[in-house]
């Protein structure tokens, strides 16, 4: 879909998966609003504020402030009593299906420590975006089953920028303890062999010794993270600016980009949509009608992302000469799955020198990375901005900090930037999240547990009713939709189990 400078973007009716709502386009583009304007949020007069002051805003910064901001942030400030997750909450996530999820991933760290030789000291077992922490739960459940494993874990680490659901992960995974406030952030005792819990705010907090084997876990966290969209816009176009936009005001640009005989890329932008729209978003037939916040149109001037991002990647500069492409790019994404491969791999001086992180050196890289999430598995996400809210799909531009909001996961960009963070790692995957869940024995557990359940008929359809949920493959179901990526250490091809490799 072709977007063009001056129009703004809207919900449409077309059911996508999880919440991914559609764009239709609308010829008008005025955005100041009126200053009596009821806004549908305190967060969304405080971004409108912010844009008046300063111009249109970047996809990723409204996304930032719509899930983090301190003041209404969807994670960080919930109402109390509010849960994001489960049935009663927006959106509902695999280990929250299924306790076997959660326990397939600690098995595949099981086979993943017996396969780089069984260290016996050192094992830190990391989770970013963490939820409720049901996940780690399950996992450290099934990992004190292997007590030599067990034994080796030195620390858990949670990333989690919320307090609400850091008390809630507390709860879950160490009881009654306290938690004790420390530098970078809070600790308390797990439940499981008391092994330290400690969390952080951002990975970068996470200590990074390299004598350490990290086993990082990501689940419906990449998704999250904000991204920035842009389109190629045929040479001459009705750019007639000569100004380079950014946060500090205008710069003059050297040549006139009216100038300019090649293709250019352009950013979608947040802006107010006009307080007498007639503008509605649509999620189903019986679902009331409400003017979003905030549209996208098409920056009218080059800004420095569009200037840097579209041109980190040979896949990106492949579209730039065909106008009206459309790309979605996650920078933050990029700089967790580098973290994610200097910590196993270590980084040479080379593969670090445009990081913000410091050099690590591994005399023998450990661990591994496993990433879950949706989005497609060998092309650039586009157009997939969403919003979820009660299970159903609503606007991303509306109710700000109410609404859930995500992005397909370029799964591409995560690979390439593991590699290229890290001379001595090696990438597998994506593959679909049903066919790595069969072949890690989900069936085969749930077999287990049904069995254990003897008589009770009820309880066993609904074991098998949620496996059949996490690995069906039809349409827009999970098991297809989602993709499972491992990154670790190099070992000459051989593949980890999941992705066609056998235990050792």
């Amino acid at each position: 879909m072709i977007i063009r400078p001056g129009v703004k973007i809207i919900a449409s009716s077309r059911p996508l998966a999880r919440g991914c709502s559609g764009l239709k386009v609308d010829k008008r583009i005025r955005w100041a609003s009126s200053p009596a304007r009821q806004w549908s949020t305190p967060l969304a007069k405080t971004i409108a504020e912010a844009i008046a002051t300063t111009g249109p805003i970047s996809i990723a910064a409204y996304m930032r402030q719509c899930l983090t901001s301190p003041d209404g942030g969807y994670y960080t400030s919930q109402t109390q009593g509010k849960d994001q997750f489960g049935q009663k909450g927006d959106f509902i996530t695999s280990p929250e299906i299924s306790q076997i999820f959660g326990e397939l991933l600690g098995i595949w760290l099981v086979t993943e420590w017996m396969s780089q030789g069984r260290v016996s000291h050192g094992v830190e077992v990391i989770e970013v975006g963490p939820g409720r922490g049901t996940l780690m739960d399950d996992m450290l459940r099934t990992l004190s089953n292997f007590k030599p494993l067990a034994a080796s874990i030195e620390s858990v680490y949670l990333v989690e920028a919320s307090p609400a659901l850091r008390d809630t992960q507390r709860q879950l995974l160490c009881g009654d303890v306290p938690l004790e406030e420390i530098d970078i952030g809070f600790r308390s005792t797990s439940k499981y062999s008391r092994v330290p819990v400690t969390w952080c705010e951002d990975i970068r907090f996470v200590p990074n010794d390299s004598s350490k084997t990290p086993f990082i876990f990501a689940h419906e966290f990449f998704d999250a993270l904000p991204i920035h969209a842009f389109q190629s816009v045929a040479p001459n176009s009705t750019e007639t600016s000569q100004f380079l936009t950014t946060p500090t005001g205008p710069l003059p640009l050297t040549k006139p980009a009216s100038q300019s005989k090649t293709p250019q890329w352009r950013e979608l932008v947040v802006t107010p949509t006009p307080s007498a729209s007639n503008i509605t978003t649509t999620t189903s037939p019986s679902t009331p009608k409400s003017q979003p916040d905030f549209q996208l149109s098409l920056a009218k001037a080059s800004t420095p992302p569009s200037l840097l991002f579209p041109t980190l990647s040979q896949r990106y500069k492949a579209l730039l000469p065909t106008p009206g492409s459309v790309v979605e790019i996650s920078p933050e994404s990029h700089s967790y799955a580098a973290d994610f491969a200097r910590r196993i791999g270590g980084s040479s001086a080379k593969a670090s020198s445009n990081c913000t992180s410091s050099t690590m050196v591994k005399n023998r890289p450990s661990g591994a990375a496993l990433i879950l999430d949706y989005g497609p598995a060998d092309t650039i996400p586009t157009n997939t901005l969403r919003g979820i809210r009660s299970h159903q799909h609503v606007s991303p531009l509306t109710d700000p900090g109410l609404v859930d909001i995500s992005a397909d996961v370029d799964f591409m960009a995560l690979a390439e930037t593991a590699l290229a963070a890290s001379p001595a790692v090696e990438v597998h995957g994506p593959v679909e999240q049903g066919g790595w869940l069969q072949s890690m024995g989900i069936r085969e557990r749930a077999d287990i547990i049904c069995k254990g359940l003897g008589e009770d008929e009820g309880g066993k359809k609904r074991v098998r009713g949620a496996i059949q949920r996490l690995v069906e493959r039809g349409g827009g179901a999970m098991g297809k939709l989602y993709k499972v990526l491992a990154i670790v250490p190099e070992r000459d091809g051989r593949r980890p189990v999941g992705f066609g490799g056998g235990v050792e």
